[in-house]
């Protein structure tokens, strides 16, 4: 089984979108599991009392602040972020032998980080527990990746508002990746030749009046044939 390991402000954003299709039937088949650890139940009061968070209301549970140096927006503090990252690092090498506790690899989700690929999505699957932490408002603390070996990795040359977004791209990515997610292994298109475009029945549609055919070459049965015409397809976009 793999385990994701959820580090999020906003955890409740995740679950219309793993709690269905091929992700929820995974779960159901405990071929992977995702467990949540939000900063906020981590958080302390200014003196770092572990007995006074029980009198704070959630809200006041504080995880952000000023940036040093000046700039807009807030940044997540470290140590509520460090204290979910241990959290979820020690069950998970708690629940596994030691033989099978290295095989933990946190993810910090940056604009500037590695890119995320198919060839990436592959490594992780060695991985028993992968541990996601997600971000908010201008970001996280640098001081939580000198805490824990960790890799910076980005989906897109784009900046998000958070790192839900990401984790649910990466948690799809490698979960179809896992032998018995997918009803055929041969569904992930990476492993076989695939089309740009694909097409179903019937093979004349009409719109408008205009009637919009399905390419002849799809119609032949002549598999290489169909094969040349997937592989032209992609190479000409």
């Amino acid at each position: 089984m793999v385990t994701y390991h959820v580090i999020s402000l906003f955890p409740e954003s995740l679950d219309s979108y793993v709690n269905s299709s091929i992700l929820k039937r995974a779960q159901e088949r405990g071929i992977i599991s995702i467990k949540y650890y939000n900063p906020r139940d981590f958080a302390m009061s200014a003196k770092f009392d572990p007995k006074a968070v029980v009198k704070m209301s959630y809200a006041e549970r504080r995880v952000d602040d000023r940036p040093y140096g000046g700039g807009p927006g807030m940044v997540m503090e470290a140590l509520p972020v460090i204290r979910a990252i241990a959290k979820a690092v020690g069950k998970a090498q708690g629940e596994k032998r030691k033989a099978q506790a290295k095989r933990t690899k946190i993810i910090f989700f940056s604009p500037s980080g590695k890119q995320f690929t198919n060839t990436v999505a592959d490594s992780f699957k060695k991985y028993t527990d992968i541990v996601l932490v997600c971000g908010r408002y201008e970001g996280i603390d640098a001081r939580v990746k000198k805490a824990f070996p960790m890799t910076d990795l980005s989906i897109g040359e784009y900046v998000l508002t958070g790192g839900e977004l990401p984790a649910m791209v990466v948690i799809d990515t490698i979960t179809r990746r896992i032998p018995g997610v997918l009803g055929n292994d041969n569904s992930v298109e990476e492993r076989r030749v695939a089309g740009s475009d694909v097409y179903t029945r019937p093979p004349i549609i009409e719109y408008k009046g205009k009637k919009l055919r399905v390419p002849k070459i799809l119609l032949t049965g002549h598999h290489e044939k169909i094969d040349e015409w997937k592989i032209k397809g992609k190479s000409a976009r």
